[in-house]
């Protein structure tokens, strides 16, 4: 995975400050919504409930309708996949999101033509509401499915995530390989 460092203008990174808050925001609401379930009440609401439950709030909130809506949803998709984490017993339980710390967001469904090249050090790539932002191109850029914009010590960056190739089915062993130790038909290797 490469990190590309982001260049906005003052608008720019204003905008983007902004989808972080929208982002935090969104995230902050889920966990206030997990953190009031117990025992012997219905279920906290799932991706879908919550993905209702922006809608109406986007209706009522002029100031988070302003916001793009694949960055607020993304944020209630990564905090659904963090609680799944949780539940799997992978990852340690989600917790609220503080501003100036490990703010981002995630942008999803990008195409091939949202990243282009500008010039031999500078590249641009699509961001939704942001319009187009310069980066430093460092390296040669991967084709991306979706990308997560960060802010580290005062600095923008894109890491860009490789697309994955499609899984292909599982790969059985031969019988004659030896590699399950528990195949009867595996013939015994001699010396």
């Amino acid at each position: 995975m490469s990190r590309y460092r982001l260049q906005p203008s003052p608008a720019q990174e204003a905008a983007l400050l902004e989808h972080c808050g929208h982002a935090r925001y969104v995230w902050n609401l889920a966990v206030e919504q997990h953190a009031h379930w117990q025992r012997g009440r219905a279920s906290a609401p799932g991706f879908a409930e919550q993905c209702r439950q922006l809608t109406e709030a986007r209706a009522a909130c002029t100031w988070l309708a302003a916001g793009s809506i694949i960055v607020q949803q993304q944020a209630l998709k990564d905090f659904h996949q963090a609680m799944a984490n949780f539940y799997g017993k992978t990852h340690r339980r989600p917790t609220w999101r503080r501003r100036g710390r490990s703010e981002g967001f995630r942008i999803v469904a990008v195409k091939p033509g949202d990243v282009r090249r500008v010039s031999r050090k500078v590249g641009e790539v699509k961001i939704p509401k942001v319009g187009w932002v310069r980066f430093r191109w460092s390296r040669p850029v991967e084709d991306a499915k979706s990308f997560r914009i960060t802010r580290d010590a005062g600095m923008w960056r894109s890491p860009s995530s490789p697309s994955r190739s499609p899984l292909q089915g599982p790969v059985r062993p031969s019988a004659w390989t030896g590699a399950s130790p528990c195949r009867p038909r595996c013939p015994p290797v001699s010396c």
